[in-house]
């Protein structure tokens, strides 16, 4: 039972709401049109949640190696860092967890497209390995591109464009002008989830030589990114809706600018970088939150937006 909870600190189950939130949102672009199947979305759902703790377990042992996780580091204290597990141990979970999520992608692509569709069953494969890839590279390795200020870049990619667009695509084999903006609304925050861990950590991160976004801009501009970033993403949602012949019904989601806003604000007062740390979880979950306001709002009867 022991083991059990250590597995379960290393995989970080309250970082697995920010990583459905895409999955959420592409299918219930889809939910009410002819076709979309639960199956599919149950699947999507299962590989999601394999991949986010796969990158957990892998960005555990990459910064534990490498001595990022250390006394000065301000969050959480990690399994690896803590000696709760050894580097060996993690790095079997990392392959176990590769190995069920690669099986899931095959089993989603097979079912979603059949066999004869062979073009699209090799290129979400092609996704399913550039995620594991991406998911483990991010701290792991000489060359692990979140030392190098490309964290942000593939967590707009995967949380955002794979998750939203790529939900979409595998329920109804087509891209929409709402599945676009709605996937940087997601994406966009998800990069504002990792900026603000990378902010609360930057001294920590700039003296182990993690080059960060927030390490690259420095206190002050990493403060403006977040800004930007959370103002873009509200943005998208806001044009997603307004445009829609059934405003009072659409205008739930715009409910999600709110916690935003209030986030925002106490940013923006924010001196320490150890207060940044409860943000962290009010930003994932704030997300999580829109999320399920756009699948309620198009569980609901109501025109196509597609």
């Amino acid at each position: 039972m022991q083991q059990l909870k250590i597995w379960l600190a290393a995989a970080r189950l309250r970082t697995l709401p920010l990583s459905i939130s895409g999955i959420l949102v592409g299918n219930a672009i889809c939910i009410q049109e002819v076709g979309f199947s639960w199956g599919l979305f149950f699947l999507m759902f299962a590989t999601a949640v394999a991949f986010q703790i796969i990158s957990n377990f892998a960005n555990d042992y990459g910064d534990g190696v490498k001595g990022t996780d250390n006394a000065a580091r301000v969050g959480p204290k990690r399994v690896l860092q803590q000696g709760l597990l050894t580097p060996k141990q993690l790095k079997k979970g990392i392959v176990l967890l590769s190995v069920l999520a690669l099986f899931l992608s095959i089993s989603l692509t097979v079912l979603a497209f059949g066999i004869a569709r062979w073009g699209y069953v090799v290129l979400f494969l092609m996704l399913a390995a550039l995620a594991v890839w991406a998911a483990i590279k991010y701290t792991v390795g000489e060359n692990a591109y979140g030392y190098r200020g490309w964290g942000d870049f593939f967590v707009l990619l995967f949380f955002g464009g794979v998750s939203v667009l790529g939900a979409a695509f595998v329920q109804l084999k087509i891209i929409s002008t709402s599945g676009i903006l709605l996937s940087f609304t997601i994406g966009l925050l998800s990069v504002g989830v990792l900026n603000l861990n990378n902010m609360r950590d930057h001294k920590n991160d700039k003296a182990v030589g993690k080059n960060t976004m927030a390490v690259l801009l420095g206190e002050k501009k990493a403060k403006f990114y977040h800004y930007f970033l959370l103002i873009i993403a509200m943005g998208c949602l806001v044009v997603t809706f307004l445009n829609t012949p059934i405003f009072s019904l659409f205008t739930l989601p715009i409910l999600g600018v709110i916690p935003i806003l209030g986030h925002l604000y106490r940013v923006g007062r924010t001196k320490n970088p150890e207060d940044l740390d409860p943000e962290l979880k009010k930003l994932a979950l704030s997300t999580f939150f829109i999320a399920v306001l756009i699948f309620i709002t198009f569980l609901l009867p109501h025109e196509s937006l597609l």
